[in-house]
């Protein structure tokens, strides 16, 4: 196929096929992809339900014919997904279209490799679509903005874990050297990993300092990780503070790409008109 075709708008049949897989913005798109959802939990319920023992062979018969249906009924949307773009490969390559493939492949894989079916639990994956089904698009919004904050912000977060290992290094250390191997303190791993737990206030209690300087020294790690969690949210507080545009979820039908505004006239990835 040419360029030119490639990225000559979509028509017909395909435009309507495309608009009803890939949209929520018709009815016909809605429905499609609410039972989509349906079909989705159905499958996981089905998965989860043929890992409990004692079933006899008549349900097992039932569940595998309904998951082998499900899993038919699923090749044939990705197939669909396939036909009614202009770049099969870029959706493949998606996000979207690896996990579609993945939900899909561990059922055939089942034949030559046994147990392997247990594996299309990856379908859960597929239940994000839910925030473009259901239209909740301050959702959709939302999450681009905490995405793009996180990005945003990613050198400050580095320096901050960086910060936060080298302090669990440091407490670990001397933690080892002042409690020592018979106070559980056996060795300088197990010493940061007591650093970690302490400093996050998650507080296994699975070793504890016997000593009082040890003590003093645990107390005032606690008091720190308090102060230390509200870090990474300020961070990422402010660069959302910064961020207020609305976005739609129209798909992009040349590079499949979310995240466009309201009021686009063409996709900000590729120029394709949208």
């Amino acid at each position: 196929m040419s360029s030119d075709n490639k990225d000559r708008p979509l028509a017909g049949w395909r435009l309507r096929l495309y608009e009803t897989v890939y949209e929520s913005e018709t009815t016909a798109g809605k429905l499609f992809d609410i039972c989509l959802l349906i079909a989705i939990v159905a499958s996981l319920i089905v998965v989860a339900w043929e890992s409990v023992p004692d079933l006899s062979e008549t349900q097992l018969r039932v569940l595998s014919t309904i998951e082998w249906s499900l899993t038919v009924l699923f090749t044939f949307e990705y197939i669909l997904r396939l036909i009614v773009v202009r770049r099969p490969l870029r959706y493949v390559a998606s996000f979207y279209g690896l996990v579609d493939l993945v939900a899909i492949a561990p059922m055939y894989l089942a034949i030559f490799v046994p147990g392997m079916q247990y594996m299309i639990v990856w379908r859960s994956l597929r239940l994000l679509r839910v925030f473009r089904i259901l239209k909740l698009g301050p959702f959709v919004q939302e999450a681009s903005q905490l995405t793009e904050a996180l990005v945003a912000s990613r050198r400050k977060i580095i320096v901050f874990f960086s910060s936060l290992a080298i302090l669990a290094f440091i407490f670990g250390t001397f933690m080892y050297v002042i409690e020592g191997p018979d106070n559980g303190f056996k060795s300088i791993p197990i010493a940061i990993y007591w650093a970690v737990v302490t400093m996050t206030t998650t507080g296994f209690g699975d070793i504890v300092p016997r000593t009082g300087l040890g003590q003093a020294i645990a107390s005032f790690i606690m008091l720190l990780g308090y102060a230390i969690l509200a870090v990474p949210t300020g961070i990422i507080t402010a660069e959302l503070a910064s961020r207020h545009h609305k976005i739609t979820t129209q798909t992009c039908p040349s590079c499949l790409k979310q995240g466009h505004e309201t009021d686009a006239k063409h996709c900000k990835f590729c120029g394709t008109a949208l």
